[in-house]
């Protein structure tokens, strides 16, 4: 078979799990006897293995040297192709035994860093009770990002902003609205204000998202609409725990989500500032790409975090009607 391509076909007609174990333990041991032990037959089983496997394939996988073995060019790709199906195979077992426990599978989500102090806590609590078995990863990330991994497929759904333009291939279902105020620590001076002027907002240094992000870009509107010049002395992050740090070590300013600092303002650390700038609210919800079934989690999932927004959003609107001003 030296000199024919291998097919598909003749692959999955000859290719076992214990040839990629074998190239796997070669590939970590560079040693026969080691990769016996851990396969638990005898050397000369091994070396015969390998031998089939490398007539088969058609060229060698391993040079043979003195005190050990050296994974050739293609031998190199062939043992990442055998690791990471070995890493499937055995997340593949893991899932199937949790399922005969009866267990749920595997949940992954991306979310925006606001998603994480409003809703999605609570779903994750609310269904973990239902299936402790489930496992749910959460990935924290900027909407752009997180929208690049879901297309990708390394997401199982995500808790993100929404644009016409950025879903055009996905599926988006609306949480709710996501105010966002002017902040600054309670002894900046702006703080003394009643009313803080919007020329007044440049001369001070800002801590922003950055430029590619949803929120910056519509910050970068406001500015245009207010006749206010964007400022220069800005630091830029995605980081909240930055945010607030820098907050709170000098006189900066931040549009953040209010849900993101309802703590910070109610032990008095930071301040809203009253000014007629104001950034537009934004749906924020779930995504999910088009036109590809839901797996059973996933759709649980979806519907658990609905119904808590739901609540949310009855909670806050039965605030304002009782707190008008103190909601403002």
């Amino acid at each position: 078979m030296e000199n024919d391509q291998i097919t598909f076909g003749s692959v999955t007609r000859w290719l076992k799990i214990k040839h990629l174990v074998l190239v796997n333990s070669l590939a970590k041991t560079r040693n026969m006897h080691t990769t016996a032990e851990h396969m638990n037959v005898t050397q000369p089983a091994i070396s015969k293995l390998l031998r089939d496997l490398e007539v088969l394939l058609g060229f060698p996988l391993f040079e043979r040297q003195t005190r050990n073995l050296v994974l050739t060019e293609l031998g190199e790709f062939v043992a990442r192709y055998a690791r990471i199906t070995l890493e499937d195979t055995e997340s593949f077992v893991d899932q199937v035994n949790k399922l005969r426990r009866g267990g749920h599978g595997h949940l992954k989500i991306g979310t925006i860093f606001a998603a994480t102090s409003v809703v999605l806590p609570e779903a994750i609590a609310s269904i973990k009770r239902e299936r402790p078995l489930l496992s749910i990863e959460v990935i924290e990330q900027t909407s752009n990002h997180l929208l690049e991994m879901l297309e990708q497929k390394k997401l199982d759904l995500i808790i993100a902003r929404f644009t016409d333009e950025d879903c055009q291939p996905f599926e988006f279902t609306p949480l709710g609205p996501e105010p966002f105020c002017l902040v600054a620590n309670s002894a900046h001076p702006l703080c003394q204000l009643e009313v803080v002027p919007t020329e007044a907002l440049s001369e001070w240094p800002w801590v922003m998202y950055p430029f590619n992000t949803p929120i910056r870009q519509r910050m970068e509107r406001a500015f245009t609409k207010f006749k206010i010049v964007p400022p220069t002395n800005t630091v830029e992050t995605i980081s909240m725990q930055t945010f607030l740090q820098l907050l709170q070590s000098g006189p900066m300013l931040a549009m953040l989500p209010e849900s993101m600092v309802q703590s910070h303002l109610q032990n008095g650390q930071l301040q809203i500032l009253d000014t007629p700038f104001k950034v537009e609210s934004q749906d924020y919800g779930v995504i999910t790409r088009k036109d590809e079934p839901l797996s059973e989690p996933t759709r649980t999932f979806i519907a658990t975090l609905l119904e808590f927004a739901r609540q949310r959003q009855t909670a806050t609107e039965k605030k304002h009607r009782s707190h008008p001003r103190q909601s403002r």
